[in-house]
């Protein structure tokens, strides 16, 4: 398991810190700890069963001790759930690296899932029909953000840790990997493809949008014209312009595919960062508002911005985002359990679900896409759980 930087958040005093402390945070920060809504004994214990395997282990029962003492089941992160016309219906496959936190699950055009597994460096497939699951390792320390299926079916990931893009060659087992040009990025974070096969992709840290041409191995870097904005989610219109989310200013980023020219086009509220955008058939843009709480709309032709508050509030975090058949859906990730959220353009009215994960409340949907018959593929990353949407 390649394990992030391990940052810390102070946990209380208490018989079993220790352990908890070694374990936990040798994979991912204690603030997922310290932030959580809190769980009983057995949350607690299915929870880590997600992570790892400590079922034979002696720290099991001292590190439960400690989590169910100090952090029992609470409110403080509780979502606001509106009343539903119907049920949703999802399935849901969990992939079989324990703690690799799977993400951003696409569909090929075989109807194949792909996912990758941040933390633990791989790239994986889903047979919808038979329910198998396929595992590939990634090249050492590429840490993938996305997955992305280019023109001809093949399949792309980001190497958000290694400052490379990588290519599953079709019927092996090995990658060709392409390597940034520039010292300066070093975190090519999501990707799409235009008509002409040309993959377009964010660079959130360095602050930089990127452009390969797979036929040519040609990778063409550009700054933003917005600092610290961060880049992160990428769609395209129907004109091919590139439409980039901002993740650290109020802005939107829109891209000349043949000049590398960006422009941006600033949101009205101050503190705005953007996780996701997608653009509607209509070519406008909808993005979340994640540090403020709201979803936004943007008229490029009109230049018109409305933005509508978030179910659960502020503190709400909406996070991915896509449009199908003309509704806007959406995930609140700053609560518990993270809520699915339907809002419908025509009446203003939105609805929500929230996403099964188990006994627990832990997963984050971080991306979300369409399938080809209009259903929609999430995740829980922190349960590692693939999971489709059915809107039928």
């Amino acid at each position: 398991l390649v394990s992030p930087p391990a940052l810390s958040q102070e946990l209380p005093e208490g018989s079993g810190l220790n352990k908890v402390e070694a374990l936990c945070a040798s994979c991912h920060r204690t603030s997922v700890i310290t932030r959580s809504s809190g769980y009983t004994r057995g949350q607690w214990d299915e929870l880590i069963a997600t992570m790892i395997n400590l079922e034979d282990s002696p720290q099991k029962s001292p590190i439960l001790d400690y989590l169910t003492e100090h952090f029992a089941p609470g409110d403080n992160r509780a979502a606001t759930r509106l009343p539903i016309k119907e049920e949703l219906d999802f399935t849901s496959w969990k992939v079989p690296t324990l703690g690799q936190r799977s993400r951003d699950p696409v569909e090929a055009p075989d109807g194949t899932i792909w996912w990758v597994g941040q933390f633990g460096n791989i790239l994986g497939n889903i047979d919808p029909v038979s329910g198998e699951l396929k595992e590939y390792t990634l090249p050492a320390n590429a840490r993938p953000h996305s997955v992305e299926i280019d023109k001809n079916g093949n399949v792309w990931y980001t190497g958000n840790g290694n400052g490379t893009v990588g290519m599953l060659v079709p019927g092996t087992d090995t990658f060709k990997v392409y390597e940034m040009p520039d010292e300066n990025a070093v975190d090519p974070h999501t990707a799409i493809f235009d008509d002409d096969n040309t993959m377009y992709f964010t660079l959130q840290r360095s602050n930089m949008v990127g452009r390969l041409v797979p036929s040519t191995g040609e990778i063409t870097l550009v700054d933003s014209p917005v600092e610290k904005s961060r880049p992160y989610g990428i769609k395209i219109d129907s004109s091919g312009t590139i439409w980039i989310a901002c993740n650290g200013s109020n802005c939107l980023l829109s891209l000349d595919r043949k000049s590398m020219e960006l422009t941006a086009h600033t949101l009205p509220q101050k503190g705005t960062t953007v996780r996701r955008l997608d653009v509607a058939a209509d070519d406008t843009v909808w993005y979340v508002n994640s540090r403020l709480g709201y979803l936004g709309h943007y008229n490029p032709e009109t230049g018109k911005i409305r933005e509508w508050p978030s179910p659960s509030g502020p503190t709400s975090h909406p996070y991915a985002l896509v449009v199908v058949n003309g509704d806007v859906w959406y995930n609140e990730s700053g609560v518990r359990p993270d809520m699915l959220v339907r809002f419908d353009p025509e009446t203003e009215q939105f609805q929500s679900w929230p996403v099964p994960s188990g006994g627990v409340y832990a997963g984050i949907i971080r991306h979300m896409r369409a399938t080809r018959d209009g259903d929609i593929l999430i995740h829980q990353s922190s349960t590692n759980h693939i999971m489709r949407v059915n809107l039928d």
